[in-house]
């Protein structure tokens, strides 16, 4: 799967070709926007827009400070071993100081990472400021030559790239979720 990217200065331009990929079986997990405007996002019930938390780097971030929080747990445990603290006190306080480490430096990575913006998006800041909307497709090689095709009939949207789409597990479960909710009472 790829993601393909499209700039466009009008929702409801954007609100027809979703409707029309979703005509041809491209599902709506598969189908985002990325726009400034949430108030304008959201009066079209039809668009998908980017999660508020998707807009943040918080993933990445809590990764980073995961990755971060494991070594230092490691050099707390060893330094631990190394002063000979576990033959006095026994393990169980070292491993529980590595815990909280480990557990400090992945909530720190978080708080980080809820202050910057998503770095997947930082080359749309532009075009977001002006006032524009970023659709974001994932797709299939299968439905390129769809995309292409829709994507003609629309000549307000301009291709912007290409990225890495999103695992297909997430977009099935997505749509798995989507799906109970419209079918649970």
């Amino acid at each position: 799967m790829k993601r393909f990217y499209y700039i466009c200065d009008d929702l409801d331009e954007l609100e027809e070709i979703e409707t029309e990929l979703e005509a041809n079986g491209v599902v709506t997990p598969q189908i985002h926007v990325l726009s400034k405007d949430d108030a304008g996002v959201t009066r079209h019930r039809k668009l998908n827009e980017v999660h508020p938390f998707m807009k943040q780097d918080i993933v990445n971030s809590t990764l980073k400070g995961a990755l971060l929080g494991v070594v230092a747990s490691v050099t707390v445990v060893a330094l631990g071993w190394a002063m000979g603290i576990p033959a006095a006190v026994g393990w169980t306080p070292m491993v529980f100081l590595g815990v909280v480490v480990l557990g400090f430096c992945t909530w720190e990575g978080g708080l980080w990472g809820i202050q910057q913006p998503n770095r997947n998006f930082e080359q749309f800041k532009d075009e977001l400021e002006r006032g524009n909307h970023i659709l974001m497709i994932d797709a299939d090689s299968e439905h390129e030559a769809l995309l292409d095709r829709i994507l003609a009939k629309h000549p307000k949207v301009q291709s912007s790239g290409t990225g890495k789409a999103a695992p297909r597990w997430i977009i099935g479960g997505q749509q798995k979720a989507r799906e109970f909710v419209e079918w649970a009472p």
